[in-house]
């Protein structure tokens, strides 16, 4: 598990965010998700299909665990996710991202 870094970008100022090399499971610091979240880019550089999970910490008023939702980032592919405030774990204060497939998959991580 790593700890991806928020890129800010600045109005009126071009900035260069470079991709990183994601693992089987990221985190993302509640301090870069804000208070109005974060863009998560994937880039599918693999020869398959791939499934990325952002975890819901959440419960429903009854305690039944939340519901998690995959997208599916295909081979070749590039996939906009908003990480939100709700998707933060209060107890560990890291929203989490799982990928079904690593290879050639990078990741950028832009604050909100």
């Amino acid at each position: 598990m790593a700890l991806l870094t928020a890129n800010s970008v600045p109005g009126g100022t071009a900035v260069n965010v470079a991709p990183v090399a994601v693992n089987s499971t990221d985190t993302i610091a509640a301090s870069d998700v804000g208070m109005y979240g974060a863009l998560l880019v994937v880039n599918n550089g693999g020869g398959s299909s791939i499934t990325v999970t952002i975890t819901d910490p959440g419960v429903t008023a009854v305690g039944n665990a939340g519901t998690t939702v995959a997208q599916s980032v295909p081979a070749g592919a590039r996939r906009w996710l908003r990480i939100l405030p709700g998707h933060v774990n209060r107890s560990t204060g890291v929203a989490t991202v799982t990928y079904s497939g690593t290879t050639s998959v990078t990741a950028e991580l832009v604050r909100g």
